[in-house]
């Protein structure tokens, strides 16, 4: 059986929103509701919090996970998490996103499933159907265009496919079939390529889109999509604390 590791990056200073693994939803940090959310899964071998600061290191090991630290300096999550596991004994990493409160386990096993059934994959992740015409235009909001196999052909954070027709909605669906999905930014990665795309330096596209799974594309990786109907809403200000509460109480 595969072995399937978990690991949430979660840097203290972020540009937008400092401090916020630590931040206070509905009375309990964003991180313990990520590491709470994922310690539910059925695939994840083990948990580990990936951080650069000895108060997030703290709040991880009292909610019972292992704590690597990894510098400050480093670039991105996926290069914390490869950090965090590069003397470890493991098949596929799961870039669980910090800032992802309502994460269900589901999903997380959803991604580990279709990792472990296709041993040729080396890199996954998520993706949701739009529900508005919104968060199509929402630059926060990254979009991916998938082919036929369900493969990532392009991410952005601009609206696409780009239609002449200035009616959005009708990106959301054309014959039943979605043409684009939501992101979800959870990635799987094999072992291997995981390191090859740590040892890849920041491309161009990447750093005009800031994502950095345009990468893994450059680097001719097929990302396998998982589509799943699950409704997130990631914490990148703190005005979205609001937000993700409101979605809180609708659960309770």
């Amino acid at each position: 059986m595969a072995k399937v590791i978990g690991v949430i990056p979660a840097r203290y200073g972020s540009t937008r929103f400092p401090g916020k693994p630590l931040a206070l939803i509905a009375g309990k940090p964003l991180l313990q509701w990520v590491i709470e959310g994922s310690q539910k899964s059925k695939h994840l071998s083990q948990i580990l919090v990936a951080t650069d600061d000895e108060r997030i290191a703290t709040l991880a090991k009292k909610c019972g996970v292992e704590v690597a630290m990894t510098p400050s300096e480093l670039p991105s999550g996926s290069d914390r998490v490869w950090f965090a596991l590069k003397d470890k004994n493991f098949d596929v990493a799961i870039n669980i996103q910090g800032d992802e409160p309502l994460i269900q386990a589901e999903i997380l096993d959803a991604l580990a499933s279709a990792m472990i059934a296709n041993p040729a994959c080396e890199m996954g992740t998520l993706g949701h159907p739009f529900k508005n015409e919104a968060d199509i235009l929402n630059p926060n909001t990254a979009k991916i265009i998938l082919n036929h196999n369900q493969e990532a052909i392009y991410f952005s954070r601009f609206p696409i496919p780009f239609s002449r027709d200035k009616d959005m909605t009708k990106t959301l669906g054309q014959g039943g079939q979605s043409v684009n999905l939501q992101h979800i930014g959870i990635y799987a990665y094999r072992k291997d390529f995981l390191r090859k795309f740590c040892e890849t330096p920041i491309q161009p596209l990447e750093q005009f889109e800031g994502l950095e799974q345009l990468r893994a594309l450059y680097l001719g990786a097929k990302i396998k999509v998982v589509t799943v109907h699950y409704e997130t809403r990631g914490v990148d200000t703190p005005e979205d604390v609001i937000l993700v509460e409101k979605q809180l109480a609708k659960r309770s």
